[in-house]
């Protein structure tokens, strides 16, 4: 099973899931389409369930094809699925920024995601896909990489919790 999701986010994510419809696949497909009005007769669909719902559904899944929100990655990354990842972008209207892209940039040279950069290599992206990350999740380093990279986002210290 083949299991999309464009996350909660409050815009729709329109090119992600056009490119998810025109898939050539016998594959079972279950989508989480959100505020998108795109349909892809062919999928299970839904706009929200609860999150336990969803956990399950990325636990029963071949691959995970979703956009490159961090919680939608890491909840792929931590039940063992290298996720295929698709940036919302704002040229598009699809986000505020291009954070998505940046993030899911590095998750790739880390070898954590799949990234897809338009809707044209989700097909072949679908054909590779399916093993776990090359690199340890929950590794120290990708704590501190994330760290670092939102306090280059944001311009300051990112503070963290003591444990």
């Amino acid at each position: 099973m083949i299991f999309v999701s464009v996350g909660t986010h409050e815009a729709p994510f329109d090119r992600l899931l056009r490119a998810v419809g025109e898939l050539r696949t016998d594959e079972e497909l279950v989508v989480q389409h959100g505020p998108s009005a795109v349909r892809c007769d062919r999928a299970t669909e839904f706009d929200y369930r609860p999150f336990d719902e969803v956990v399950e559904l990325v636990r029963q899944a071949r691959v995970v094809v979703t956009h490159a929100g961090v919680g939608s990655v890491m909840l792929a990354l931590s039940n063992g699925k290298r996720p295929v990842v698709m940036a919302r972008l704002r040229r598009f209207d699809e986000h505020v920024d291009d954070h998505q892209l940046e993030l899911a940039r590095r998750l790739a040279d880390a070898g954590l995601v799949d990234l897809v950069e338009d809707g044209a290599g989700l097909s072949e992206a679908l054909t590779r896909s399916g093993t776990p990350p090359t690199a340890a999740t929950g590794a120290p380093w990708l704590g501190t990489s994330l760290r670092e990279y939102l306090a280059e986002e944001l311009g300051a210290p990112v503070v963290t919790r003591a444990r």
